[in-house]
């Protein structure tokens, strides 16, 4: 039987990619193979951004780093090139990181860089 295509952040699929160069690898990952195709992406990483990086907060609709490097324009081309690739594979559904500046959809950092979520 063909598996469904399932986005997944790159993080949670234990690859280390995120901003310190550490994973969150989700433990149902082995039950989510056996069910899906997963296509696994980082955005960041696909905006060419490195491993580790400075991390990054929406600012005012821009991607900040807490140094002050606008990193906007990376965040953009990953997500456009994350949304191709996912196309691509046919997939409409996707397993992504929460609190992540590319990835989070209901919750990310306020922009104050303090650990305050939105």
């Amino acid at each position: 039987m063909k598996k469904v295509p399932l986005v997944i952040s790159a993080c949670l699929a234990g690859r280390c990619c995120r901003y310190d160069g550490s994973s969150a690898p989700l433990s149902c990952l082995n039950e989510l193979d056996e069910v899906f195709e997963l296509i696994v992406l980082c955005p960041e990483q696909l905006g060419g951004l490195p491993t580790p990086r400075p991390s990054a907060e929406l600012v005012a609709g821009r991607v900040m780093t807490k140094e002050g490097s606008d990193v906007t324009d990376a965040f953009l081309k990953g997500a456009s090139t994350a949304l191709s690739l996912a196309r691509v594979q046919g997939c409409s559904i996707a397993l992504l990181m929460e609190r992540s500046p590319s990835c989070g959809s209901t919750c990310v950092y306020d922009g104050t860089f303090s650990g305050t979520l939105v």
